[in-house]
């Protein structure tokens, strides 16, 4: 008997498809084939689009018996939309710090890899704390010592008595005027440093009220969380980090004031303690304790909770997201007011303690980075898998890289305005006949250190560059091996040697991708090398690289002077570069565009170890998807193959992953050109290695996935599967080729290598030469059109749930790679045991059964027509 608290079903339930774009956005026109497309649901930021005639598609299902409706998912504007984006360009180390917490490598659930765990993730937070010390250091570098101590107290910046110095817009702070006492001006300098910091959180707090603060909604049905292993991705709170965010944006917040405030109290305290007055003396010293209590309550936050993802976790913790940054912002005032007492006879001379502030910096960022790495090592040896970038290393490289960013972008900023003050050198000048500054008195110049790291610059580009060309050479000898046997591949075609040159060329390009984690590697090291000789050379000669090289054997002397000129220039262009770029992105929606390509690869994980960060687009996109799939087939009771090319093929697995059992069953994924294994699999094995994509497959039998040779971002995603039992297979149309083989082959994931290009050369069916596609245009291919109808004839097949219940019962015969625990198998819950409303059976749909093999021959072809397509 039907049950009447369920809707009708229709007696033609639809089916549907769910596209998801990849980088690059592409229109809902573009995705749809059709420039007439209607918004079904979303808003300005992402939403679903249909075609404008099938908008009441399921007011009359009986159209669309035998092909599906098609929607598109389109999500780009969540990391392309308006001009703000563009800052986002400043907060780019932060970004690539926030990846290196989710590059750690896989590890058992239990035993001793939790402390492991838990380890990698304080180590990665604390670096990322680091970070945004170093921009906000950098920030006082410039508005404090280079400005408010050196220019502003020096005549030969300001050009006092001529007014034609580079500072002479700081006249109104030269000694003897009331701003002239160093305390007053290193108050009004401390505002720079003190508002990039609530610029900072203002972002974080705007984009956590857009993304992380928005709550699942109430009674949505998500997989309940396994203790057992399963794949993290899947868990309810694994895209609600409002908790974490709110925390570490207060933790970072409260540290950038705090340093500010010792940029300020440091030398004014010093004095005071020179000077003996007994009042400002046990101010300072009042001071500096206030200061380092609040720094251990920094670390204490930062340190003590990481990530709940185990249930959607609503709590704040209102003492720290509220009295931490309150509390440093009042103490901050107070330093700005103990620093501005009147002080007669106080004089700046020399510079502010940067030296020993940045190395320190660098000293423990380095140090964060060896320990990580040794956590790293650890938790691969408990579950080694070689696919693993750099055999686990991949977090701590990142981690590397993101340090070494932030130093260059905000030691960077400081080298230039001391170049266009006069003083990257560390030479002095002479003040104007008069002044009151001593005729000795040196115009600004940066830290000794900042010196070191711009000279190390030109010996790491000529690395890279040497690396560039050993990988250049790879590929040519790739090409010249791989173009001996293209041709064979297109039977009846003679040999072309040009164009087997330019497919064996595309196939060797896309096959350098592969080899990235060792540039990566290489890249890392060099870094932490360089790094470490030039904290070295800083703090023992004390001297700038040209300087310290004098008296040396001409050739080093030369050299170091080079160095050192050269990579100040390096600097110079790179910071002029991103800031034309950035105003680029501000004004133009193309350039946009492209730059939020690495938006879409670097934000797609959530804001574990930076609050800073961009936001995580993920974050919507995966909810979105999910209620679109569970809203409509609950209301249609319809088939749905959702289907993912590039990045939207990550988003669309983990917003499968996300769906309850019941919904599961009706859904089928198609995922083309997709990184899942090839990348991401790599780089973030703990999340997307062979374990949790062979935990999906068993969740998801109905699963294709289509590659090429010639696409440097896809690949296969489960090469090493052994296939499930044997399963009966839904009624097909009959095709011209011969039907695959039974069993195995039918429960695979992947099928590629797709032939690229379509034809070798002209001929009746492909007149004009096709050209070679790479990683774009997969629903050109007629695999796409032939696996699509292939999965929703199988969701629509009689043996659906007895091949279902067999996958059940045997997920534990398909196993990850080597030394990876294997995977859990699917939990039987009451969602699970309940049977679903009775749908009447429709006829399959009119698909051809195409081979799930890689490209062989599957029927009569034409000349010149590669394997495979057939008609």
């Amino acid at each position: 008997m039907p049950d009447p608290s369920q809707p009708p079903q229709p007696l033609h339930p639809l089916a549907l498809e769910l596209r998801v774009h990849g980088v690059h956005g592409a229109p809902p026109d573009e995705l749809l084939g059709d420039p007439r497309t209607v918004r079904i649901t979303g808003d300005s930021t992402a939403a679903v689009f249909r075609r404008a005639a099938d908008v009441d598609a399921e007011a009359h299902p009986e159209r669309y018996t035998g092909r599906p409706v098609v929607e598109a998912y389109c999500w780009s504007r969540l990391t392309s939309g308006n001009g703000a984006r563009a800052l986002w360009l400043l907060l780019l180390p932060f970004m690539v710090v926030n990846l290196a917490h989710w590059a750690r490598p896989a590890a058992p659930a239990t035993g001793p890899a939790r402390r492991a765990v838990r380890t990698y993730g304080v180590l990665v937070r604390v670096l990322a704390l680091s970070l945004t010390l170093l921009l906000v250091a950098a920030a006082c570098e410039v508005a404090l010592d280079l400005l408010a101590w050196q220019c502003a107290g020096s005549g030969a910046c300001t050009g006092s008595g001529s007014g034609s110095g580079p500072g002479s817009w700081l006249g109104f702070m030269e000694p003897g005027r009331w701003w002239g006492q160093p305390g007053r001006r290193l108050a009004l300098g401390a505002l720079v440093p003190a508002a990039l910091t609530g610029l900072l959180w203002y972002l974080s707090n705007r984009t956590w009220s857009a993304y992380e603060s928005q709550p699942p909604p109430a009674g949505a049905a998500v997989p309940a969380a396994r203790p057992d292993g399963a794949p993290a991705l899947g868990r309810p709170g694994f895209w609600y980090g409002r908790r974490i965010v709110a925390r570490l944006r207060a933790a970072h917040t409260a540290a950038g004031l705090l340093i500010v405030a010792a940029a300020v109290a440091a030398p004014t305290a010093r004095h005071d303690r020179r000077a003996g007055g007994p009042v400002l003396e046990a101010l300072g010293g009042a001071v500096e304790v206030l200061l380092a209590a609040g720094a251990v309550a920094v670390a204490w936050v930062v340190c003590r909770r990481g990530r709940t993802e185990e249930r959607a976790d609503h709590r704040l913790d209102r003492a720290a997201v509220t009295l931490l940054p309150g509390c440093a912002l009042a103490l901050l005032a107070a330093v700005l007011l103990y620093a501005g007492w009147s002080r007669p006879g106080w004089t700046s001379a020399g510079r502010l303690p940067g030296d020993f502030a940045f190395g320190a910096l660098m000293l423990g960022q380095g140090c964060c980075v060896l320990l990580l790495a040794a956590v790293a090592v650890r938790l691969y040896r408990l579950a080694p898998d070689p696919a693993t970038a750099l055999y686990g290393l991949g977090g701590p490289a990142i981690a590397m890289l993101g340090c070494a960013l932030g130093g260059v972008m905000s030691g960077g900023v400081a080298q230039r305005i001391a170049d266009w003050l006069g003083g990257a050198d560390g030479a002095g000048g002479a003040a104007a006949p008069g002044s009151p500054v001593p005729a000795a008195s040196p115009v600004p110049a940066p830290p000794v250190l900042l010196s070191w790291q711009a000279a190390v610059l030109p010996p790491l580009l000529l690395v890279l560059a040497l690396l560039a060309v050993c990988f250049a050479v790879r590929g040519v000898l790739a090409r010249r091996r791989l173009a001996a046997g293209v041709a064979a591949e297109y039977p009846g075609e003679p040999p072309d040697v040009n164009r087997s040159r330019r497919i064996a060329g595309a196939r060797a390009a896309a096959a350098l991708t592969d080899s990235a984690p060792w540039f990566v590697a290489a890249v890392s090291g060099i870094t932490l090398l360089l790094g470490a000789g030039a904290l070295a050379g800083a703090w023992l000669s004390g001297q700038v690289p040209g300087r310290a090289a004098r008296g040396a054997h001409p050739l080093l002397e030369t050299a170091a002077r080079a160095a050192q000129d050269a990579g100040s220039w390096l600097i110079g262009l790179a910071i002029a570069a991103f800031i034309a770029w950035g105003r680029r992105a501000y004004r133009d929606p193309a350039a946009r565009r492209t730059i939020g390509v690495l938006w879409d690869v670097g934000t797609f994980w959530p804001r574990a170890a930076h609050p800073f960060a961009p936001p995580c687009y993920a974050e919507r996109a995966v909810p979105d998807l999910t209620w679109r799939m569970t809203g409509w087939t609950g209301r249609t009771g319809g088939r749905l193959v959702i289907s993912g090319h590039s990045q939207g093929s990550v988003l669309a697995a983990a917003a499968v992953w996300q769906l309850p059992p019941q919904v599961r069953r009706r859904i089928a994924l198609l995922t083309y050109g997709s990184p899942l294994r090839r990348l991401y699999g790599r780089w973030f094995p703990a999340y997307f290695g062979p374990g949790p994509l062979a935990a999906l497959h068993a969740d998801v039998d109905c699963w294709r996935n289509l590659w090429r040779a010639t696409d440097p971002i896809g690949g296969p995603v489960l090469p090493g599967l052994r296939p499930a039992p044997p399963a009966e297979a839904a009624p097909a149309a009959p095709s011209a080729g011969p039907p695959p083989a039974p069993g195995p082959a039918a429960d695979r994931v992947d099928r590629g290598p797709l032939a690229d290009p379509l034809a070798y050369g002209r001929s009746a069916r492909h007149p004009l030469p096709a050209p070679i596609l790479g990683h774009f245009d997969y629903q050109a291919d007629p695999a796409f059109t032939a696996e699509r109808d292939a999965l929703l004839a199988r969701l629509a097949g009689p043996a659906r749930r007895a091949r279902s219940g067999r996958r059940t019962r045997s997920a534990a015969s398909v196993p990850p790679a080597p030394a990876v625990p294997p995977p859990a198998s699917p939990v039987t819950t009451a969602a699970t045991a309940t049977p679903t409303p009775a749908v009447p059976a429709e006829p399959a749909l009119p698909a051809p059964r195409v081979s799930k093999e890689p490209a062989g021959p599957a029927g009569p072809a034409g000349p010149g027509d590669p394997p495979g397509t057939g008609e």
